[in-house]
């Protein structure tokens, strides 16, 4: 057995600032009241760091990029057959990748045009009619079940991997290293600090818009007549 880099550091620090973020915005969310300028400010910095993310898995290392774990059907048979063999993510895990980054990506898009009706509105809520935005406030809602499903598979996975099969995926997500009895492997290559800088400057952008960077101000207060009535 020897160890070898899987998860590079952007990425282990992404996954645990996403999964710290997702579990703020549930509390904010079930709170309610003035936790919710916290719960847009979250919505703001999930929609950069899903951003950074999608950017990182292209230009990010070997085991980060979607085309070295994004695989057919034929991979999804031969794992399912116990014939698969490599490192990172396994075909199904692939699928759990892509629905996570859909379903959140879908959650925070719905979130930034959304209302409670009371005094909350999303930091795009402007753009949007009154009617768009009381429909995708009621399909923010909605998703909050299938995100929650999405995790519960998740944890569940990850349970079944760490006491059935043996194999312990938190470990790697903390250290980066895996060990394995590859020959044909090597640790994973790519993504230095130019694809660093580029990728974050992707996830910085987008979380701009999102928190209404390109919305023109709002006007000016009105002057108040200072000057005596009489």
């Amino acid at each position: 057995m020897k160890k070898l880099l899987v998860w590079d550091l952007p990425l282990r620090l992404f996954h645990w600032t996403l999964v710290i973020l997702v579990v703020a915005a549930a509390i904010t969310a079930t709170v309610g009241g003035n936790a919710m300028d916290w719960h847009g400010r979250i919505g703001v910095a999930i929609a950069g760091l899903l951003a950074f993310r999608v950017a990182w898995g292209f230009v990010g290392p070997t085991h980060a990029r979607f085309a070295s774990f994004v695989r057919g059907p034929d991979a999804i048979r031969a794992y399912l057959r116990g014939e698969w063999r490599g490192l990172g993510h396994n075909p199904l895990g692939a699928l759990s990748v892509l629905g996570m980054l859909a379903a959140l990506s879908a959650q925070v898009a719905a979130g930034l045009f959304a209302n409670d009706d009371i005094a909350f509105n999303g930091p795009l809520h402007a753009l949007v009619s009154k009617d768009t935005s009381d429909y995708l406030t009621g399909l923010h809602h909605k998703g909050v079940w299938l995100v929650g499903l999405l995790v519960a598979t998740h944890l569940a996975a990850v349970a079944y991997y760490v006491r059935i099969k043996k194999d312990n995926l938190l470990r790697p997500m903390i250290t980066g290293y895996k060990a394995t009895d590859q020959v044909v492997a090597g640790p994973a290559r790519g993504g230095g600090p130019v694809a660093l800088i580029v990728a974050v400057a992707i996830g910085c952008a987008v979380a701009w818009v999102a928190a209404g960077g390109l919305l023109p101000p709002p006007p000016a207060p009105a002057a108040v007549d200072s000057s005596p009535a009489w």
